[in-house]
């Protein structure tokens, strides 16, 4: 099957399957009383959000993954070769692919159980810090140990070149895979926020894969893309479902996959530049308060909600925030040809 012709079905099916489970899910959402609670410290113009669906990313974590089976299993039966692509070690590639949906997955996982003991055990701040934290180091651990033991220890850096990281790798994994989870999560705080920026990752990443002629990653990354528009439907202001942490969570796992499948996870820094700016918002928001002993720098983080303050609609900031990472992309992989792929 043509690559390009592959890249599309992914995203055509994808964006069909979240869609129309939008009507199953949702309704069934509701029947079992899955609803969203806006905690007491949070924005109070929120709470008219109370009871929205919750756990909506199950839509997009199902035509994701169903997507990208069914388009790789049609290019083999017709005699492709897309999982492995044009890769001098397939099998490296092919272990990046399972390896990186599974870190996904256990990150959405993780996500549910936080979910599900908010909305049915009714502890509002669903796991502990510490019960999140080891958890969330183990599945990392887990997909850093794939990655080693299958000699993929190096990173590409543009304009530089390939670099072992040896001993480094596992110091470097786990602090960008933890960072950028949560900086995805962070930015799940309005409707059609996180699932609009994502498609714009998601699609800059498919191309990035295209580039080096990593064809099964590339079609991972357009499932991706379709899935998480398939949902912004249902997501978009004023939604009628939210991803929760299970989607939030399972959407940083992919990203952080997909930086790792192309070779690059430094390219995230641009790809992902809104999630960057989420958590540095929170970060200098944290610490500037503690320094000053109760001074902020925004009148509310993560910084979406301090445009939120300062009278912007919810509507104008997906936007303004998703041009923004567009702009983050187009730049991302200008770098990523000129300095890598070329």
């Amino acid at each position: 099957m043509n690559i390009y012709v592959a890249c599309v079905f992914a995203i055509i099916l994808s964006f069909a399957i979240a869609f129309l489970l939008g009507f199953v899910m949702i309704p069934w959402l509701r029947k079992l009383k899955f609803g969203q609670t806006i905690l007491e410290d949070g924005p109070i113009w929120h709470k008219s959000k109370q009871g929205t669906p919750i756990m909506g990313g199950l839509m997009f974590i199902v035509s994701t993954i169903v997507s990208v089976i069914v388009v790789l299993l049609t290019d083999y039966f017709m005699g492709g070769n897309l999982f492995a692509g044009e890769s001098i070690v397939p099998n490296q590639l092919k272990v990046k692919l399972v390896a990186g949906v599974f870190l996904a997955l256990g990150f959405g996982l993780v996500g549910f159980a936080d979910d599900y003991i908010k909305v049915v055990k009714k502890r509002n701040l669903g796991l502990t810090i510490t019960q999140k934290t080891v958890a969330q180091l183990a599945i990392i651990f887990s997909y850093l140990a794939s990655l080693y033991f299958n000699g993929l220890t190096f990173m590409k850096i543009p304009f530089v070149g390939s670099v072992d990281l040896k001993w480094f790798f596992w110091i470097f994994g786990l602090c960008v895979i933890y960072g950028a989870v949560n900086a995805v999560n962070f930015t799940d705080g309005i409707d059609g926020l996180c699932a609009s920026v994502t498609s714009v990752t998601a699609i800059a990443f498919c191309i990035a894969a295209l580039m080096v002629k990593f064809t099964g990653i590339s079609v991972l990354a357009a499932a991706l893309a379709g899935g998480c528009l398939g949902y912004l439907i249902w997501n978009y202001y004023p939604s009628k479902v939210m991803m929760g942490d299970t989607g939030s969570m399972f959407l940083g796992g992919m990203v952080v996959a997909l930086a790792y499948a192309i070779d690059c996870p430094i390219i995230l820094v641009l790809f992902g530049i809104i999630y960057v700016i989420e958590a540095m918002s929170d970060v200098l928001q944290i610490g500037y308060f503690k320094a000053t002993h109760g001074k902020r720098i925004f009148k509310m983080a993560p910084i979406h909600h301090h445009f939120e303050m300062c009278g912007w609609k919810e509507r104008k900031i997906v936007t303004i925030f998703s041009l923004v990472n567009m702009l983050g992309c187009a730049v991302g992989l200008a770098i990523y040809y000129f300095g890598i792929a070329k």
